[in-house]
């Protein structure tokens, strides 16, 4: 059974995207089937893989308006570990978005369609920087939330409103839902608020907050503009390594009974 992890922020800017594209690529260096679902009408994952979402003619929208199964919308993401799978996305995502607010009940559609994905270990949903009706139907698909979070007081105080949104979720809509946990991004060690607010996040949170913390990284935030995740950019980078150990903690939190051989990291992935 695949585990679906929404990750989600309503703040742009914290990062989201940029671990979407590299948790999965990491992940698949440990030879894990992932699916990354690209549920932002910026399409910020999908661009961000070099994909040109002015050609793309099915993506999300068509999948969440009923038009295609999901499965026929799916593309493959090169990377030296064998790749992962996409789900991409384009402006007329805006549109569904509106058409699935306005039907009242469009909150599981989501959820009804990624059955449909196929032999999956890990499915990453990309949301969009807003508490949507988009982000919530990630939130009812998925069974945990990775929430990406810079360490900046701005950061912190956006953060209720989407515990607020994942409790109310919980409630009504998905009772299975759990925080699978708070990633510090974009991390600059010269900086004692940095260093203040992290200390802040362990108190409140324990071990919801990840050991692993994303540092700023200048090869990390060039990738996109490539085309390519941080692995294939640069995979001596700081941001590489730091993505594959996000994988390695999120593998060893939520084991799933892989095999020894397929768990470990190939060689190219190194």
């Amino acid at each position: 059974m695949s585990r679906v992890l929404a990750i989600a922020n309503q703040k742009g800017g914290v990062g989201k995207t940029t671990t979407a594209i590299n948790l999965a690529a990491a992940l698949a260096a440990y030879r894990r089937r992932v699916l990354l679902v690209d549920l932002d009408p910026q399409a910020n994952a999908t661009t961000g893989l070099g994909i040109d979402k002015r050609r793309l003619r099915m993506g999300t929208d068509a999948v969440l308006g009923g038009r295609i199964k999901l499965s026929e919308a799916l593309v493959d993401v090169p990377v030296p570990t064998g790749g992962f799978r996409l789900v991409p996305a384009h402006a007329d995502l805006t549109a569904t978005e509106v058409a699935l607010t306005r039907s009242g009940s469009g909150e599981s559609r989501l959820k009804n369609l990624i059955q449909d994905a196929g032999p999956f270990d890990d499915i990453l949903i990309d949301c969009p920087p807003s508490l949507n009706i988009l982000t919530v139907n990630a939130l009812v698909a998925s069974s945990g939330v990775l929430i990406p979070i810079q360490c900046e007081y701005y950061a912190l105080e956006g953060l209720s409103s989407l515990l607020e949104t994942i409790r109310s979720v919980q409630l009504s809509l998905n009772p299975h839902l759990k925080i699978e946990g708070l990633l510090r991004t974009m991390f600059d060690a010269r900086s004692s608020l940095h260093h203040e607010v992290s200390s802040q996040l362990i108190v409140h949170f324990g071990n919801q907050v990840y050991r692993t913390v994303i540092p700023r990284n200048v090869r990390l935030a060039e990738a996109p503009s490539h085309g390519v995740p941080i692995q294939v950019y640069d995979a001596a980078s700081r941001g590489a390594m730091a993505y594959l150990a996000l994988a390695s903690e999120q593998l060893e939190r939520f084991p799933t009974g892989q095999s020894a051989d397929r768990m470990a990291v190939t060689e190219r992935g190194r």
